[in-house]
């Protein structure tokens, strides 16, 4: 394949190659649908992900011919694309960082459907301004993840935490918590694996905090072990590497209460009208990172 798409953005041009290759082929989406995607999605999607490490989900030959996850950058990544180097365990590890259109695309054209991101930022890694609790059902069935996700807001209320919520494009919801970057990564995990451990108290029945599968019994999993350093989550409007080609999208509360809602509802062929409207998460009390402090005595208090 020799066809080549030229998309501009930020003054730069970006050439897609290979921008016929198939990346969903039983939806005929291809590599260019792909790119054309990111490109309108941009404006709302830059701001979840500017400033962050990233690691890519790279799928060269299309969903049906294996895939690899990419932290470290490779050599041929042009030196616009901006990059971070961050520690691990034993060393440092370079990610990219996608701080403008023309790096989405970029991506786009390395075959990235799907970009996770970090929960903090390049510049204090370990202290996230992101908390997030992964809903994720024993079963295809989106109706217990409707009533976790109540359940979880519910909580949060309580411990006055504002939150956000979007599909995951795959079988569940995040739930979402702004900070303010005051708080270590090992606290908020900590922190986060408290709050679940009270809710799933409260509702024994349907939510449990168990990890090995066999343990929990048909309930959903609250899971918060992207809390964790380094950890990535699935960035908002971000493609999922599945058939359909979901979308992880930002939802608000009264769209979580439709019927309609799953976690596989948008997808990239049926996205028009989604973008036409307005972002649901342009609420300010969405965007202000808040203290754990007050929130971690108050939680410590339910737990006693």
């Amino acid at each position: 394949m020799s066809s080549e798409t030229v998309l501009r953005a930020g003054g730069r041009t970006v050439r897609i190659g290979r921008a016929d290759k198939p990346l969903f082929p039983d939806d005929g989406l291809t590599k260019a649908d792909l790119a054309r995607y990111y490109h309108a999605v941009a404006p709302r999607l830059l701001p979840h992900v500017r400033g962050r490490p990233l690691m890519l989900e790279r799928h060269p030959d299309g969903i049906g011919s294996g895939s690899f996850m990419q932290k470290d950058v490779p050599q041929h990544f042009p030196d616009w694309v901006h990059r971070t180097t961050v520690p691990k365990e034993g060393g440092t590890v370079t990610h990219a960082v996608c701080d403008d259109t023309a790096t989405l695309l970029y991506l786009a054209g390395q075959a990235t459907i799907t970009p996770h991101r970090w929960l903090s930022r390049a510049d204090r890694p370990y202290c996230p301004d992101r908390l997030v609790f992964d809903l994720d059902p024993p079963r295809d069935d989106f109706v217990p993840v409707r009533e976790a996700a109540r359940l979880l807001r519910g909580l949060l209320d309580e411990l006055r935490l504002p939150c956000a919520v979007m599909t995951t494009g795959s079988r569940g919801l995040h739930v979402l918590v702004p900070l303010d970057r005051r708080a270590h990564a090992d606290d908020v995990l900590a922190f986060a694996r408290d709050a679940a451990d009270v809710l799933a108290d409260r509702h024994p029945g349907e939510l449990t905090t168990q990890p090995r599968k066999q343990a929990r019994r048909g309930r959903l999993y609250l899971d918060v072990q992207r809390n964790g350093y380094a950890q990535t989550a699935v960035a908002p409007y971000a493609v999922r590497a599945l058939a359909g080609a979901p979308l992880a999208m930002p939802l608000t509360w009264s769209e979580v209460d439709d019927p309609a809602t799953t976690a596989r509802r948008w997808t990239l062929a049926g996205i028009d009208e989604r973008l036409a409207r307005p972002d649901p998460w342009k609420d300010p009390a969405l965007t202000r990172g808040r203290s754990l402090a007050a929130a971690r005595r108050r939680l410590d208090r339910l737990r006693d």
